[in-house]
């Protein structure tokens, strides 16, 4: 985040300057009031009782931005009581905050996007029987569930669409000079094996997650990044956040070509497009920082991909890199990544957060957050787990599930002057924090409270 220089103070519009003759008579009183008035002892002692307990300099204040002025009025208390300034401050029992980061700390999914991004842009470092093998792995034999048939209604499993995927994977791995072809991008995207493989390959990380269990979808997506090291993971990662801050938020539907109907048969998917920093939560960041309070992420994405997001100083977070706890995998001596999860790691999604936080933070500290900040199921158990926090942050995604329930308490809890969780609203439209605890749907001009 760039600091900008105080502006220096103009003389008020419309102000005129005084008359030499003025100001030399004002220059006259004031010098006799002066010897008149010189400070006594005992105005110097009212003086120093008046600065004992100085206001809160900018640098410690919380901007107001677009917070819900109760969210705001919370979250300034909980700094003011537990920070630098505070009277019980520890600097050898440091408080700290512990943030989810997708649709949490930033607009959107920056894994999703980057999928979709690195499907587009054939970013990828596997043979076609290393992909195959990705793609497939630990994945149930089952049908997908019934929302997730193709467009003749037939129901769509892995071992179909993962033919589909490696037929197409081989023609681009020999075609595309990114491979071992000739041809250049622009000139692959014409033809129908590279359309099919950006919409099934896209419709299956929908499919997948909506079909089976966290444990099983979560880490799928990672695999992907198979074959590359970190360096490279943050490379493509800082590429597709970059073009993804300035493509238009919304949503948009990728159906795979009729002339190459596979084994799957035709598969339409719906995708969410855009990225957004939350200024808000910049701020907040840094704030708790400045104030003695420790920052760490938790995250459901992979780790070099968080790790670019937010502690690239570019994108205004500024996170220390070792303050990052995500999605791991393993990795050969050289630090090539392998498609599969390291071991003696919990995925960092529900309880396995809550493992996380207590293994590699409570560890540390000697006790749990003080504050969390979430928007999913996927949050709830860092949000409840811990009976140090003293404040929990929901961005309000309208959604059902444990997430909603806890979000009805936080809605409870607005104008009590007391509550324990918070409830932030957003514009999905524009994919900014609004000043009230209400959200509005993308697509839609209706404020809401809860779903």
């Amino acid at each position: 985040m760039r600091l900008v220089e105080p502006k220096r103070t103009a003389r008020p519009p419309g102000s005129a300057k005084l008359p030499k003759m003025v100001t030399l008579i004002l220059a006259a009183a004031f010098v006799s009031l002066s010897a008149g008035c010189s400070p006594s002892t005992t105005t110097r002692q009212e003086v120093k009782t008046q600065t004992e307990q100085p206001a809160p300099s900018p640098s410690q204040q919380l901007a107001l931005l677009q917070w819900a002025p109760a969210n705001h009025k919370a979250i300034q208390a909980l700094i003011d009581d537990f920070g630098i300034r505070s009277k019980n401050y520890n600097k050898d029992k440091r408080p700290y905050a512990v943030f989810d980061w997708d649709n949490t700390s930033a607009f959107n999914d920056v894994e999703e996007t980057l999928l979709t991004y690195q499907l587009t842009n054939l970013q990828f470092k596997m043979t076609p029987e290393q992909f195959v093998s990705a793609i497939k792995k630990n994945i149930p034999k089952d049908n997908f569930k019934k929302e997730f048939n193709n467009k003749a209604g037939k129901p769509v499993r892995i071992d179909l669409i993962s033919e589909d995927l490696n037929s197409d994977y081989k023609y681009l791995y020999e075609n595309y000079k990114g491979f071992k072809g000739t041809k250049s991008l622009e000139e692959i995207k014409a033809a129908p094996q590279y359309q099919d493989f950006v919409a099934k390959a896209r419709y299956l990380y929908e499919a997948i997650g909506g079909t089976f269990s966290p444990d099983v979808s979560y880490p799928w997506v990672t695999y992907l990044f198979s074959g590359m090291t970190e360096k490279e993971v943050r490379q493509l990662a800082g590429a597709s956040i970059d073009y993804n801050l300035k493509d238009a938020i919304g949503e948009k539907t990728l159906t795979s070509p009729s002339e190459l109907p596979g084994q799957a048969g035709v598969v339409e998917v719906k995708i969410k497009t855009g990225l957004r920093a939350f200024a808000e939560q910049q701020n907040l960041y840094k704030m708790f920082m400045d104030n003695g309070i420790d920052v760490y992420i938790c995250s459901a994405s992979f780790i070099d991909v968080v790790k670019q997001f937010a502690s690239n100083p570019k994108y205004g977070y500024s996170l220390p890199e070792d303050h990052v706890l995500a999605m791991e995998l393993e990795r050969d001596a050289a630090g090539v990544i392998q498609s599969e999860y390291r071991k003696g790691y919990d995925q960092t999604q529900g309880k396995g957060k809550t493992k996380t936080i207590e293994r590699f933070l409570v560890s540390k500290y000697g006790h749990g957050p003080i504050f969390v900040a979430g928007d999913s199921d996927g949050d709830t158990a860092m949000l409840t787990d811990f009976k140090d926090m003293k404040l929990g942050l929901i961005v309000n995604r309208l959604k059902g599930g444990e997430i909603g329930e806890l979000s009805k308490t936080a809605a409870n809890g607005i104008g009590t002057g007391n509550a324990k969780y918070l409830l932030q609203g957003r514009d999905d439209n524009t994919g900014a924090f609004r000043n009230t605890e209400k959200s509005v749907s993308l697509g839609s001009t209706e404020e809401k409270l809860l779903k």
